[in-house]
């Protein structure tokens, strides 16, 4: 008889692979599909999240149930986002299976984490995922906009990504990436991952990133016509900000929109705070784009 009241039993390699065969699963680069076979791993990952009882947390590409099933030991709910049919299929089974207790705070939904419009269920307050490398940028920017709700997160990307995430200005990996997540969050390196603990193992090194949501800086413009700055001004890395900013607006407007922001016009974009685009924004107001941007708005 199956007792109920006990905590999940989480997947290790044997698990993993085991359903894997069932489901003559190979995993593709396509999809980033890794999938972590060890325990300890993902209890880090929830631990250093900070997820309690009383978090909605989501998920983000839950593939065979990992870090799921450590997610359900002490969230209060877990809907997770899978884009694969076939394992958005086997993934309530597993739960089943292996956190009976839990099964009724699980919820999966099958589609593109890029695409989604909305979230079921209460609004979710925490994303911890170990997201497909190959589009981690882009899913994570598209939640952040889409959730507000949503109070901080933890995710697994690679080694570099996670770099670039929580660059501060100067620093070599400063870009775009680093900007836009400052929008939304303050932003953190919170560990490395080693590649032993999946399967199959990736050809590069994995980073955790963790972010508190902050509110976003006081502007009379909008978040599209900042990012369109962002972009803009890392379109060509290195290149002045009098150049670059070119692309937007006549070379007088520029001048006279840096002058007004306080950035001096030699400067590079990766010298600038999220604060000194909004300002750079407010001053090009009239020369920038008015409609919202595709929610998969470029992420460089």
């Amino acid at each position: 008889m199956t007792d109920t009241s006990a905590g999940p039993r989480l997947l290790g390699s044997a698990e993993v692979r085991l359903l894997a065969a069932e489901l003559d699963l190979r995993p593709t680069k396509q999809r980033g599909q890794n999938f972590v076979i060890d325990p300890n791993t993902v209890r880090r990952i929830v631990r250093e999240s900070g997820v309690t009882g009383s978090d909605v947390v989501v998920e983000v590409g839950p593939g065979l149930g990992s870090l799921t099933l450590a997610l359900l030991e002490v969230a209060g709910r877990v809907v997770a986002i899978e884009l694969d049919e076939l394992l958005a299929g086997r993934l309530p089974r597993t739960i089943a299976e292996h956190a009976p207790a839990q099964a009724e705070r699980f919820e999966v939904v099958l589609g593109d984490a890029m695409r989604i419009t909305e979230v079921p269920g209460p609004p979710p307050t925490a994303l911890v995922a170990n997201l497909p490398y190959n589009v981690s940028v882009p899913v994570l920017l598209h939640l952040l906009a889409l959730l507000p709700s949503l109070e901080r997160g933890l995710v697994m990307v690679q080694s570099e990504v996670a770099d670039r995430l929580a660059a501060r200005p100067g620093s070599k990996v400063y870009g775009v990436p680093s900007v836009k997540a400052a929008w939304y969050a303050d932003v953190r390196r919170a560990g490395a991952i080693g590649r032993n603990v999946f399967w199959p193992a990736p050809n590069v090194d994995s980073g955790l990133v963790a972010w508190t949501r902050r509110e976003p800086p006081a502007t009379t413009a909008t978040r599209e016509q900042v990012f369109a700055v962002v972009d803009a001004a890392f379109a060509q890395r290195r290149k002045a900000l009098r150049g670059v900013l070119r692309s937007l607006a006549p070379a007088e407007r520029v001048d006279a929109a840096l002058e007004q922001a306080g950035v001096p016009p030699l400067a590079r974009g990766e010298t600038l705070t999220v604060e000194d685009y909004v300002r750079i924004a407010e001053a090009l107001d009239d020369q920038l784009p008015q409609d919202p941007q595709d929610p998969q708005e470029a992420a460089g």
